[in-house]
């Protein structure tokens, strides 16, 4: 494979700078587990296995530590980001305050179509969870009630924070909080009481029920880092 037709497939056709294609190889292999918390980035392996040259794996991997998915101590190889449970805390500390107040707009702010079209979307991608396993359409970019409500707060400052800043690290923290079934129900149940005290118009316990439901998936990815460190 030429580093022209990486571009193309990873395009649909569509060229794109290399980088971009290779960056978001990556950042999908860390999603999915394949580039694990901890894992030596070895950019040898990744450019033969993406069929391309060193320079715009050596350019994603710069990328991928402006972002924070990836570390590099000095004279050290870079490595995927190390999860840990004082890291997951304070993360999801964050989370906690700058949710909260995002929800406690969104339920000001948005229309009653849009929080009607929330909860159908909601129930659709959790039926769909519960009888294949996967979102509808197996689609990477499935239904997120975070980040619908966070855009709905209509703060900008919120959304740059947790939308584009954190972004990728609360991705990888919020997927290892869901690993397990039980929480992925708990989690449904208490993201549908978030949205009907939205559909109140209760603000300040769609509010509540945010910070209580964040700090409940805190307390869980804790938990097992905790375990998995010992």
């Amino acid at each position: 494979m030429t580093e022209k037709s990486i571009t193309a497939i990873d395009k649909d056709g569509i060229d794109a700078p290399l980088t971009d294609v290779v960056y978001r190889r990556m950042l999908d292999g860390i999603y999915a587990g394949g580039l694990v918390p901890g894992s030596v980035i070895n950019e040898v392996e990744l450019a033969r296995e993406f069929g391309v040259s060193r320079g715009p794996v050596r350019e994603a991997v710069r990328r991928l530590q402006g972002i924070q998915i990836v570390t590099r101590e000095p004279y050290m190889k870079a490595r995927v980001v190390s999860m840990t449970a004082e890291s997951a805390l304070e993360l999801f500390q964050i989370r906690m305050g700058l949710e909260g107040v995002a929800c406690f707009l969104a339920t000001q702010r948005m229309s009653d179509d849009a929080i009607e079209q929330l909860l159908r979307d909601m129930d659709a991608h959790y039926e769909s969870w519960t009888r294949h396993g996967h979102a509808p359409g197996g689609s990477e970019r499935r239904f997120d009630l975070h980040e619908r409500i966070v855009k709905a707060s209509g703060n900008k400052r919120i959304i740059a924070a947790l939308c584009e800043d954190l972004y990728h690290l609360l991705r990888i923290y919020r997927r290892h909080s869901g690993s397990v079934l039980e929480r992925k129900d708990d989690a449904y149940d208490e993201h549908w009481q978030i949205v009907r005290a939205i559909r109140s118009r209760d603000a300040r316990l769609a509010e509540s029920l945010m910070r209580s439901h964040i700090e409940r998936a805190a307390n869980h990815v804790a938990s097992q880092l905790s375990t998995l460190a010992h």
